[in-house]
């Protein structure tokens, strides 16, 4: 396992479809948070967090772009609103390795807001297509773009139907649909996850009036007979926070959407998997540089509904056991589990 250290662009990987993908979050889908689902799922496409141009033209690039090849597929998603930048932070993406460069249209949080990019860019449809032409001209992987149906109280369909015929003139054929509407003053993020209405059939009409283009749904998708009517409609599926919270829903994704004869791996395999990156990755960074509890929180749902699974996850938060920087914390705290998965 090695990561990414140097841009690794000579060979493109072939990679699958984005039938199933886990959504771009904020503070959790890091790197370590992607090895951790990759082995879950091996098809399965995956996120970064949010990037903004900033960080990338003005800060540390290797900060953030290192990833791990096992990664692969694996895309990253930018937020900004100007051209030229958003053209550099792709680049930089193509030059690293990454699969896809996604351009986050759907953010409605007001620190975004103020930096003039996410749910606030659908107003601008024009500054949004211009955006991804200079990306589409700087790279050859693709160039995606993920958002909401509407902002604030706009609830026609018209708006979000014309805002992806505008996006699309400057080629881009991916969309990812949150379909919900971002409220942009007077709700938290949080709350824009949850207090505005889901509404499936705005995507699933985006599909029939844009039928040559990949629609990909998004927003309070949790288990796999909603996935499977989801894809009766449309292309793809993305999970958010159920993936999260409980990774192991993954789990039978390969062989149920990508047709991998490979039997999954069980929830102990995934783990004893996991205990050569981490001593990798603390051997690599030390413990100034790295905790043990940066790549372990990410792991803490994989045993949800399962008896022993608050014992799971106690150990896995044991200030004074994760101190000690010992890997195989992993393996003690599944042998603490009742049952045999």
């Amino acid at each position: 396992m090695t990561i990414t250290d140097q841009p690794t662009a000579d060979q493109a990987p072939v990679v699958p479809s984005r039938r199933l993908s886990v959504a771009p979050m904020m503070d959790w889908t890091d790197r370590h948070c992607r090895v951790f689902h990759r082995h879950i799922s091996k098809h399965t496409w995956l996120y970064t967090e949010m990037v903004t141009t900033g960080a990338l033209v003005y800060g540390d690039v290797e900060r953030h772009l290192r990833f791990n090849e096992e990664e692969h597929p694996v895309a990253l998603q930018l937020g900004g609103s100007d051209p030229a930048d958003l053209a550099t932070s792709a680049k930089l993406g193509e030059k690293w390795g990454y699969d896809e460069i996604n351009l986050n249209c759907g953010c409605p949080s007001e620190r975004v807001q103020k930096g003039a990019f996410g749910a606030c860019l659908m107003a601008e449809p024009q500054l949004v297509a211009d955006c991804v032409k200079a990306m589409r001209d700087a790279v050859s992987i693709d160039v995606t773009v993920k958002h909401r149906i509407g902002i604030d109280d706009v609830q026609s369909y018209d708006f979000v139907r014309d805002f992806v015929g505008k996006v699309a003139e400057a080629g881009c054929k991916t969309f990812i649909v949150h379909a919900r509407n971002a409220i942009l003053k007077g709700l938290s993020p949080k709350e824009n996850r949850e207090i505005p209405p889901l509404k499936y059939d705005y995507a699933y009409q985006l599909k029939r009036d844009f039928p040559d283009f990949e629609i990909i749904i998004n927003g309070g998708i949790k288990t796999e007979a909603e996935i499977d009517e989801h894809l009766r409609h449309l292309d793809g599926v993305m999970l958010g926070r159920e993936a999260y919270h409980n990774p192991f829903v993954m789990a039978t994704f390969d062989q149920r959407y990508y047709g991998d004869s490979r039997a999954p791996k069980t929830r102990e395999q995934v783990l004893e998997a996991m205990v050569p990156y981490i001593q990798a990755q603390l051997a690599q960074y030390g413990p100034l540089g790295l905790k043990l509890n940066s790549i372990t929180r990410h792991m803490l749902g994989i045993m949800t509904g399962l008896p022993g699974a608050r014992a799971f996850r106690q150990i896995l938060s044991d200030s004074k056991k994760l101190a000690h920087g010992d890997a195989l914390l992993l393996l003690e705290a599944a042998a603490r589990l009742r049952v045999t998965t």
